[in-house]
């Protein structure tokens, strides 16, 4: 094979690009095989218009920024790969957890199943939270079982990024389905050639430019900043009661007890799970008794610091925080251009059983 080939990617729930971007900065070693945007599809419209800008600003006619259920499947046009991190809401230990009962968010896994039955990509890779694998008894062997009747052959693996050079514990299984037809076997990456890098969050904050966007500071209540003062680093709000430091009118009365309330990093260890959503106290904190900025989110979800986020605070907080890894995307994504061309790479056999 002596030309480049560009496998067209098509997206649905495309978020604000974590997947794309990886995938349009792998190619396989040899530098043969790579990437191309087609087209994708999220129904908010910040998430679209950040995407718009950082994938895709000459065609931004591409991304089709509706309710998944009233897109035209069968209009969206011919792609060679497909990408989709189907809302997590029902199956996330955070969110509903109800699996494909949830009327709302829990069936729409199969507009996945649409795009494969309808365009036949070579390969194609699904994201979800380790939650799916509980949520609804047999839900995820429903979905996964759907994906291989229409005609794909799976690896299904629970990636645990911070051993992929990720600076965040962020476990997702990812499913990687090759066209049945195709003599193409794919592998999971070797987790161990990524063991030397430094994922400590204090690395992964250090040196933002000054003039990097969404990187504004928020203020927080003077009590907030007064409780933070007595969590020590990697601490939550609970640990730091319970070790008695806490001041009376400082704690925080709740029937439950959620880990990542008001819990900071620690410098020298990977941030914890950044997250969409939260009330009070689920901002994540920086070890120095703030919260984190945008840009420093996006630095633990491994987005450069030119990628721009559009949108106010909050939205800008929820695209971050719904996003897949840039670079566990990349890393990913190269695995399968690798297998397409022969070319090996170091492994390991998947730690899902079915």
């Amino acid at each position: 094979m002596d030309r480049t080939v560009n496998f067209k990617l098509g997206e649905l729930f495309c978020g604000p690009g974590g997947i794309a971007y990886g995938a349009l900065h792998a190619q396989s070693d040899d530098g043969k095989l790579k990437i191309t945007h087609a087209w994708a599809n999220d129904f908010d419209r910040d998430t679209c218009d950040t995407y718009i800008k950082n994938i895709c600003p000459d065609t931004p006619e591409s991304v089709y920024c509706m309710d998944v259920r009233k897109l035209d499947i069968k209009s969206l046009g011919q792609i060679d790969a497909f990408a989709y991190g189907f809302p997590c809401n029902s199956f996330s230990n955070v969110g509903e957890h109800k699996g494909l009962a949830n009327e709302k968010f829990g069936q729409l896994y199969w507009y996945g199943i649409e795009v494969l039955k309808t365009y036949k990509p070579k390969w194609f890779i699904a994201e979800n939270v380790s939650g799916i694998r509980s949520a609804g008894s047999g839900d995820f062997k429903i979905i996964l079982n759907d994906m291989r009747e229409s005609g794909y052959k799976l690896t299904v693996n629970l990636y645990k990024a911070e051993q992929y050079g990720i600076p965040q514990t962020r476990h997702r299984v990812i499913i990687v389905g090759i066209r049945n037809d195709l003599d193409v076997d794919f592998h999971v990456p070797d987790p161990s050639i990524y063991a030397h890098i430094d994922i400590s969050a204090e690395k992964a904050l250090s040196d933002i430019p000054k003039n990097a966007p969404n990187n504004e500071i928020r203020k927080i209540a003077d009590k907030v900043q007064r409780r933070l003062s007595y969590i020590k680093p990697g601490e939550n709000v609970w640990q730091a009661e319970d070790a008695g430091r806490l001041p009376d009118e400082l704690k925080i009365h709740t029937k439950t007890r959620i880990s990542q309330i008001y819990r900071k990093l620690d410098p020298g260890k990977p941030a914890y799970t950044v997250t969409a959503a939260g009330g009070g106290g689920t901002f994540m904190y920086h070890w120095t008794d703030r919260e984190l900025t945008n840009r420093e989110r996006a630095r633990i979800q491994t987005f450069p610091d030119t990628y721009e986020f559009v949108g106010k605070y909050s939205s800008v907080r929820k695209q971050i925080g719904m996003a897949v890894p840039c670079r566990l995307a990349q890393i990913v994504v190269t695995a399968v251009l690798n297998s397409f061309a022969g070319i090996d790479y170091p492994w390991v056999e998947p730690n899902l059983k079915e």
